[in-house]
């Protein structure tokens, strides 16, 4: 199995999603989606899950798993994009 990672920091709540690709299958792992969020608007985007989406399309990977690791305080998920 031939493994790439790619990290994607989300500046507005300091963390981090990762695509994890098996270069062999072309099927891919999203860990930990984060979904925009404007506090002063109190409204969500999909700005971020979309530039890892075109990453994703432009590699030609399949989504087999979108993982959640923890309960996230921090930021919303992304998950529903995917």
């Amino acid at each position: 199995m031939d493994i790439e990672i790619t990290s994607f920091l989300d500046d507005d709540s300091e963390t981090f999603t990762y695509v994890v690709e098996d270069k062999t299958s072309s099927k891919a792992v999203v860990i930990d989606p984060v979904l925009d969020f404007d506090y002063s608007a109190g409204r969500v985007y999909t700005a971020s899950a979309e530039k890892i989406a075109d990453f994703i399309d432009k590699r030609g990977l399949a989504v087999e798993w979108i993982l959640e690791t923890h309960a996230h305080a921090d930021h919303l998920s992304a998950a529903p994009v995917f």
